[in-house]
Formats: structure tokens, sequence, C-alpha cells
């Protein structure tokens, strides 16, 4: 069955909609008056690299796009099953958090009470899992509309409203909770406490280069990309930076945690504004937004596992897809990996610890991922030059090299930062580390198996040919 290619608008919105979200000002508030230091400090040393570097390699490398094509093209097929191995167990490892989430946001509509009762959140969490599963089933033209959909409802119409209530706010003489002075506006450089809520803003931005692995399914996927990462860009910084800047002048910072539930937060919001009758109508908004952006998280990083399939790294039964060309078997055994995954995240003690302790170690392990994304960036770049492109990144060659060696030094930043815990996680240091990098080096691991997985295959062909 022959599928229509995706527009540059479905696919902005693809990107925007996977990154851009409601759930994260909050976080990214408690940054105060320093908020546009923080955005601007992220946006040089990872979204705007990442966004260039994949626009940059979706021109180089014309066909097949993503990131197991890309660092395959630089490094070698085993490199890249590492690479499409650690964005995709990234997104198992942050898929609890945002469906519980979720579950949260709608317990608030019905009984906040329930946010607490681990039976419900469990029957929410898997029922929206495996029908957001199965709705990607019926292929990437069809989970793009439901997602663009849900990312003009959901994400962009809320962000839009925030700002505009902010400037409502500031015009009409209300008090902002924040001042900027040249003081206040840069963090202390002394203090890991005023760093360590970096890792929510850069977790913010992952994800950039997901619409890569849809490149046969693109109009134009040379020029539209690029075009598409620009855009994205754009729209990303504008509506994170004010929307938490409004958060931050409306709602006191001492109010604000980074573990308090989101509805919590803009309750207090709208009771400032005289408003609380907005909070539901903003809940089922960002119940809706939630359930868009996970479309494409759950699609993308399958579509890229595939491609490793195919090479020889998992079974042949990963490769086949159906009628709609949906690697089926792909997606429903990660559909089981991440209920088996969600029962545990709900039946550990110490829910909230245990979700910032996910969130901050599917970042590292994207990060690892993304320092691999930048070094193929810079070894493809010798092959690539003088050849003809529909993209050429601005300062070409040196252009290539400032982005990339940027979009590193972001990486190992984030990297550093994760292993120190907020101050409202009470557990030492030492061992809150010493559990990240566990963590780490576990779920890295089973690309070992993989590796000797394929050179068995290829073994037992060579055996039947003798």
């Amino acid at each position: 069955m022959k599928s229509k290619k995706i527009s540059l608008f479905l696919l902005v919105l693809l990107v925007v909609s996977a990154i851009d979200s409601v759930r994260n000002l909050p976080s990214a508030a408690l940054f105060g008056s320093s908020l546009p230091f923080f955005f601007l400090l992220s946006t040089c040393v990872f979204l705007l690299p990442v966004a260039m570097v994949s626009a940059q390699l979706s021109s180089w490398i014309d066909g097949k796009g993503g990131v197991y094509h890309w660092i395959t093209e630089a490094f070698g097929d085993r490199v890249g099953m590492l690479g499409i191995w650690l964005q995709w167990i990234n997104t198992v490892v942050w898929y609890p958090t945002i469906l519980s989430f979720m579950a949260g946001t709608l317990a608030y509509l019905i009984d906040p009470s329930l946010a607490e009762d681990k039976p419900y959140l469990i029957c929410v969490i898997l029922t929206a899992f495996w029908l957001l599963t199965i709705l990607n089933l019926f292929g990437v033209q069809m989970s793009a509309k439901i997602n663009s959909i849900f990312a003009l409802i959901g994400t962009m119409i809320p962000l839009c409203f925030l700002i505009i209530l902010g400037g409502i706010w500031l015009f009409s003489g209300g008090t902002s909770e924040i001042s900027f002075s040249s003081y206040s506006i840069f963090p202390r450089f002394s203090s890991m406490d005023d760093w360590v809520s970096l890792t929510v803003i850069m977790a913010s931005f992952l994800g950039m280069e997901l619409a890569g692995v849809h490149a046969n399914d693109i109009e134009n996927p040379q020029i539209n990309f690029p075009k598409a990462m620009g855009y994205a860009s754009f729209l990303l910084i504008f509506t994170m930076l004010f929307g938490a800047l409004t958060i931050a002048m409306v709602v006191p910072i001492d109010d604000i945690s980074l573990v308090a539930g989101v509805m919590q937060v803009f309750d207090d919001f709208f009771l400032s504004f005289g408003m609380p009758f907005l909070t539901p109508i903003l809940a089922l908004l960002i119940l809706i937004g939630s359930f868009g952006s996970i479309i494409n998280w759950l699609i993308s990083p399958a579509r890229g596992l595939f491609d490793a399939a195919e090479c020889g790294f998992l079974p042949k039964m990963f490769t086949k897809k159906n009628a709609y060309g949906v690697p089926q078997n792909m997606l429903l055994t990660q559909a089981v990996f991440v209920s088996l995954l969600c029962l545990v995240f709900l039946l550990v003690p110490g829910i909230n610890a245990f979700y910032w302790f996910l969130t901050a170690l599917s970042t590292d392990l994207y990060m690892l991922m993304y320092l691999l994304l930048f070094m193929s960036c810079l070894s493809l770049q010798k092959r690539f030059r003088g050849s003809k492109q529909k993209f050429s990144m601005p300062g070409k060659e040196t252009g290539i090299w400032a982005a990339s060696l940027l979009g590193i030094f972001g990486c190992f930043l984030t990297i550093f930062i994760s292993f120190f815990p907020p101050a409202s996680i009470e557990m030492p240091l030492s061992y809150y580390a010493l559990l990240i990098f566990l963590g780490n080096v576990l779920l890295s691991l089973p690309v070992l198996g993989f590796y000797a997985y394929r050179t068995t295959q290829k073994k037992s062909i060579q055996d039947r040919h003798l």
C-alpha cells in the first residue's frame, strides 16, 4: 500500500510536538531570572548544533535517514547499532515518566487523589501506551496527522495562551516574582544547585533528529528537512523560553518544585489571575498534547532499530512490515518491554526520586548517542567536501566544526551535571552517582549481545556453504 508523503508543515509539527511540551515549563521556570542565560546556553551548545548537524547529515546522505544510517555511514554498522540502541533504550526508559505524568494529569480531571492510586496509574498507563502503539500500526501518515492535530490543540495553543496571559499580567501592572539584573541573570558557578536543573532544559530539547528516520516519507527531504529543522528550532526556543518566563513571573519560585505535579503549578498560576476554572481545561489540553508527542517517540526509534534488524543484528521476525509499511513486530515487542518497565516503575517505593532518576538516566543515554552523531558529522565532512548539496551549513566546513564541537561540549556538560541529584532528592551524592553510572553501563551492554548474534548468524551461513 503506497502512503502519501509528509509535507513540510506536517514535518515541522512532527518535530515540534515530539519536543515541545507544557509539562517541561514548571521545571524550567525554577531558573527564574537566569532563564534567558540557560536557554541561550542550551540553544548554543545543543539545540542549534543538533538541528544543523541533522540537516547537514540528511543533505549528505540521500535516500535513507536517521541515526542508524548517519552513524553507520561514518563509522560502520556496529557503531550505528550502538547509536540506534542508545536512542531506543532512552525512549524506553523515558516512557514511564511521560506515561505516569499523563495518568496524573487525567486524575486531576477526575479525582486528584487517584494520582497516588497505583492500580489506577497502571491501568491508565498500559491502556494509553497500547492504544498509541495500535495507532502507529496504521502507518506514518496516519500518526503524522494525529501528531499534528494534537500538537496544535495540546501544545501550541496552551503555550501561546500562557505567553499572552504573561503579557497581560505585566502590562496590567501585575508584580513580577522575578527581577532582572546583572547579578541575577547569571547563575552561581560555584553552586551545583543552580545548575542541576539544566538537565531539564537539555532534556526538553531531545529529539530534533527523530524526523530523519522518515526520510523516505518526506516530500523533497533534502530541501524540506533542513527547513523543518530551522522552523522547529525557532518555535521551540520562542514558546519554551517565554512560556517558562511567564510561570516564573506569576508563581513564586519557592512554590515550584522539580517533582511537584505540573497541574499544581498551573493551579497556582490561574488562581493568581482569578481564573481557576481554566485549570481543568489546560489539564485536558496538556493531556492531548502529551498523547500526541508520544506517537512520534514510539515509531521513530523503533523504525531505526528496524533498519539495524535488516542488517542482521536482530532476528528476521523484526524485519517484517505490515500492509502500511510499519515494522509491526518491532512495535509490539517494544510495547511489551515498556509495559513491564512501567509495572516496575509503579511498584517501587519513592516514585518521585525514581522519576527523577529515570529522567537523568534517559538523558544520559541520549547524550551518548548525540556524541556519536556529532562525531559522525565531523568524520563525514571530509568525504563530502566539495560535493553538491541541497543544504550547506553556515560557514561551511568551519560551521560544521563549530556546531559539532559545541554539541560535543553540551553533551559532556549535561552528562556531568546529571550525576548530581536535585536538592529535593534526599540521596547521598556518591550513591546517586553510582546508580547513574551503573544504569548507563547496564543499559548499553545488550549491544554486545547483538554483535554476538550477528557474528553467530554469519558463521552459521558460512558453515552451510562449506
